[in-house]
């Protein structure tokens, strides 16, 4: 066990992928000798050599086409998109074909490609390299989705998205890049499709994931002053969702609200809100809300503070969350 940070978490599992299996293959733009936008692949190229680790062109739709291809001959490439937005370009291989191919095939071509995307904001950065584009992946069957928390998750996710026959959208929380946390790399892990509970509560489930997780976590502690004992569920992954884990920590609460960077809008909260009204409508002793960000382009860097969730909007809806019970309870009780 050791600390490392999550980008340094993300490193290790690369390595470790890399030295297990000489199928794994690390490309995109800039990851050689340069190591990445973020320098996750800082120092791979050097140690395993330019047919292994090596840089691509400009080109993400290239990218991800050469990727599908490779997968299809026996490889397991893992492909890094340099900002979440730049992933676009490469939007029609990944629906089309990457999220296609094993049901086209009836099962007989596995294309297990990893396309590791830094995603959301929190660094200062303009339009472009702050986009939360979830939804669009989790939105295409075919495709796993799964995004760690903490850099414990961040080594073993990773790892589980390299070893899956299946393509996985492998979403980078790039704020928390440089947030440390102990990293044991032979520990048993959660499973693949598991959600968790970061901290348990007997009030409300906060339900997180990616880069919202230790916002989550933080306004749990300042719940406490107003005497809410707030359970955290971390999703992990996406797609496939982990009904299971999450309706049993709402059964037990009463109350849930979900919190996501991405506009509230037709965003991956409304999937999660529809699905837990459905499994837990009678548990439920309020409405589930939702605290995400403003339905806006990405703003300026100097507001994204006040368009990113913060601690207070999400205590300000757990407030709703507890006004509301006063008032169902007394109209049950008029």
């Amino acid at each position: 066990m050791s600390a490392l940070s999550m980008s340094g978490a993300l490193n290790r599992a690369l390595a470790d992928a890399l030295e297990a299996d000489d199928r794994v293959l690390v490309f995109g733009e800039d990851v050689g000798p340069l190591g990445g936008v973020f320098r996750i692949t800082d120092g791979l190229a050097a140690r395993f050599g330019d047919r292994r680790v090596f840089d691509t062109p400009l080109a993400e739709s290239g990218i991800v086409g050469t990727a599908i291809g490779m997968a299809m001959n026996g490889m397991r490439p893992v492909v890094e998109m340099q900002f979440d937005a730049f992933a676009y370009p490469a939007f029609e291989q990944i629906t089309s074909h990457l999220a296609k191919m094993r049901n086209r095939t009836r099962g007989k071509v596995e294309v297990p490609v990893v396309i590791r995307i830094p995603y959301g904001g929190g660094i200062g950065g303009v339009e472009h390299h702050c986009d939360s584009s979830e939804a669009y992946y989790t939105h295409t069957s075919g495709l796993r989705v799964v995004t760690p928390g903490t850099p414990q998750d961040a080594y073993d996710l990773l790892r589980d998205a390299i070893d899956s026959p299946d393509p996985v959208i492998f979403l980078e929380p790039k704020r928390r890049y440089w947030s440390k946390g102990e990293v044991t790399p032979g520990a048993d892990r959660v499973g693949f499709d598991r959600a968790v509970v970061r901290r348990p509560g007997r009030d409300v489930t906060l339900i997180a994931y990616g880069p919202m997780v230790a916002t989550a976590l933080e306004t749990a502690e300042a719940a406490t002053e107003e005497g809410w004992d707030v359970e955290v569920v971390d999703l992990r992954s996406l797609s496939p969702f982990d009904d299971e884990t999450v309706c049993a920590s709402v059964r037990r609460t009463g109350r849930a609200v979900v919190v996501h960077e991405a506009s509230g809008f037709g965003g991956y909260g409304a999937e999660v809100v529809a699905r837990v009204t459905e499994r837990c409508f009678h548990h439920l002793h309020a409405p589930v809300l939702r605290v995400t960000g403003f339905d806006i382009p990405y703003p300026p860097p100097k507001l994204e503070e006040h368009h990113l969730p913060g601690v207070d909007r999400i205590l300000d809806a757990i407030g709703r969350l507890q006004w509301d019970d006063e008032v169902v309870g007394a109209g049950r009780g008029a």
